[in-house]
């Protein structure tokens, strides 16, 4: 990523039950914290770039019409979730995130969680300060943000997509029913 500041975009942490799976398609659940939560820190398309191993990335979706997710292939590591080419946003999953050498923590880098989203899908229950589902106090600051970008162009340069085509640079496996049952 670019250089990242609280001000790049709106870091939360989300417990939904697609996040999760996402987890277990991977093989893992260490990208989670103790109750299923996923730390995702949405920013513009335009903020992310691969200095190597692009042509590791693939794509997957656990329906159709689902984000679609992108992940190292050689070792499995997530990266984030898109909407589609032609939108400005990315959720960087915390594992992707380069940390700074300064020593200073995720909070001081990108500033604490905005929310703490979907409690309803997390483990032993909704935890202390999470919502059940997406709160309406985040919206505006979201929409904002896409807003911004939109208006800004800040959706390109993009890694995950071409410019041009507004086509994904890995077509998408999706999930067949089966395969969601198996994570």
């Amino acid at each position: 990523m670019t250089p990242v500041s609280p001000s790049v975009g709106t870091r939360v942490i989300c417990y939904c039950a697609s996040c999760q799976a996402f987890a277990r398609f991977l093989g893992g659940t260490d990208i989670l914290d103790a109750q299923g939560g996923s730390d995702i820190l949405q920013v513009s398309p335009s903020h992310v770039r691969i200095a190597e191993g692009a042509d590791n990335l693939r794509a997957m979706r656990l329906t159709e019409k689902g984000l679609i997710r992108w992940y190292a292939d050689c070792c499995k590591t997530p990266v984030g979730n898109t909407i589609g080419g032609g939108f400005p946003f990315i959720g960087i999953v915390q594992p992707f995130m380069t940390h700074d050498a300064s020593g200073l923590s995720r909070d001081e880098l990108i500033g604490p969680p905005a929310g703490r989203i979907w409690g309803e899908a997390a483990i032993g229950g909704c935890p202390p300060g999470a919502t059940a589902r997406a709160p309406v106090k985040l919206l505006p600051k979201m929409a904002g943000n896409i807003l911004g970008w939109w208006i800004g162009g800040k959706g390109a340069p993009n890694a995950f997509f071409d410019v041009k085509t507004k086509r994904p640079i890995s077509e998408p496996k999706v999930l067949t029913a089966a395969e969601r049952a198996a994570i």
